[in-house]
């Protein structure tokens, strides 16, 4: 009988396991709550109507499909029975496994604050983005209907806490959205009117590159309207606006992209974790005492030779599941391989429509030619032909025409 190997999450570091794994004499299951991959860097083109959630998203069997070895389940994981090795799911069943890797990813976490959560809104899912559109539109919608000059101004208030690139990002495509793509649509407001707050604990935006990158993100920012508070960390936040120290900003829209802790995953083998809920892992990516179970992505804690964690970003999950892929077969195989190392290819931010910031390590670029590279690279690395089709032909109408394709309110306004 033919090994199993588990893979729990379909996002870039599950799926690159299991092509890894593909056409080997392995078994390989794939088990995720959604039946979908989602490209969570443009999350943010969802959530200010530059993209719909299709663009964005593609169905796991369609990824995976072609691999005669490898069988995708929908379901939710309860937890892990170590000693008998077997994931258990939602409803009583179990998937037994020979070899797990756990690629649960990660959530937003509002240290210690979770109350805040319903006034404002992380960015993980398509849920959280078309939430995020639906308040965004729907308070420009209600200030053109709003005679209180006092409540007009808090509807079209946004603050965004959290100066990374998620931050950023959101914060220069709302701005765009404000000032080009609604200016026209209202009658009784004037949307380039919006104020855009982008509120940072510390004393930089983008903290994880050079300062002069930084600088340059916050000053592109700043020419678009967007304020810019830093070393200003929230001490409150309700359904009104947001409290830093004394200070008090009035906005019905508040976005939250100021952290994120790790799935469970580490609560279901009773690995040790870090302060967010990362699992401490080994140089091969292992879970101490598990030889069979591997953690990566969010889900896992990995220095780089300096001693700093690795970012949870794309590329990082993509070569770790890879790793893990071929570590698995050379075991199989009798055969030693050496510990994961990561390839940093450089670290992106975009800011607005035509600008972004890039730190390949040995060049620093930034505006229109890096916004170029930005694009290009995010487009390569959707999955699927006719999505990357549709993305250039979306960015591309938004960049001459200064509209956006899906200004959609769903949901209920209750």
């Amino acid at each position: 009988m033919r090994p199993q190997v588990v893979i729990v999450g379909a996002g870039f570091g599950g799926l690159w396991a299991a092509k890894a794994l593909a056409n080997a004499p392995i078994e390989v299951v794939v088990i995720d709550r959604q039946n979908y991959h989602l490209f969570q860097p443009l999350l943010y083109q969802v959530a200010t109507a530059g993209l719909s959630p299709a663009d964005i998203a593609a169905p796991i069997r369609g990824i995976v499909g072609m691999y005669r070895n490898v069988t995708v389940m929908l379901g939710s994981v309860e937890g892990i029975d170590v000693t008998a090795r077997k994931v258990l799911m939602e409803g009583g069943r179990s998937v037994p496994y020979d070899y797990l890797i756990l690629a649960t990813g990660a959530r937003h976490a509002y240290f210690g604050h979770d109350d805040w959560e319903p006034f404002a809104p992380g960015l993980k899912r398509i849920e959280d983005a078309t939430e995020i559109r639906r308040r965004i539109l729907l308070a420009f919608e209600e200030a053109e209907n709003e005679t209180d000059p006092d409540e007009r101004r808090r509807l079209m208030n946004i603050a965004i806490v959290g100066g990374g690139p998620t931050g950023v990002e959101l914060a220069g495509a709302i701005a765009e959205l404000a000032r080009r793509a609604l200016a026209k649509d209202f009658r009784n407001i004037d949307p380039r009117a919006a104020r855009i707050v982008l509120i940072e604990a510390g004393p930089s935006l983008l903290a994880t590159m050079p300062a002069d990158l930084s600088n340059d993100a916050q000053r592109r920012l700043e020419k678009l309207g967007v304020e810019v508070l830093l070393n200003a960390p929230v001490t409150a936040v309700d359904a009104a606006g947001v409290t830093i120290g004394t200070t008090r900003i009035e906005a019905r829209t508040v976005i939250w992209a100021a952290g994120v802790a790790a799935s469970p995953a580490g609560q279901w083998i009773g690995a040790e974790c870090d302060r967010v809920g990362r699992i401490k892992v080994n140089a091969d990516l292992s879970v101490p005492g598990h030889p069979e179970i591997f953690a990566i992505g969010d889900t896992a804690l990995v220095t780089d030779t300096a001693g700093k964690p690795l970012p949870g970003v794309a590329p990082v999950a993509k070569q770790q599941g890879l790793y893990v892929g071929e570590l698995i077969k050379s075991r199989m195989q009798g055969m030693e391989v050496m510990p994961f190392h990561y390839r940093d290819y450089g670290n992106l931010a975009t800011i607005g429509r035509k600008a972004a910031v890039i730190d390949f390590g040995w060049i620093h670029l930034r505006g229109f030619g890096a916004w170029v590279i930005w694009s290009v690279a995010h487009i390569f690395f959707l999955i699927g032909f006719r999505n990357r089709l549709r993305v250039a032909f979306d960015w591309l109408w938004a960049y001459f025409t200064f509209q956006r394709g899906a200004r959609l309110i769903t949901g209920s306004r209750l």
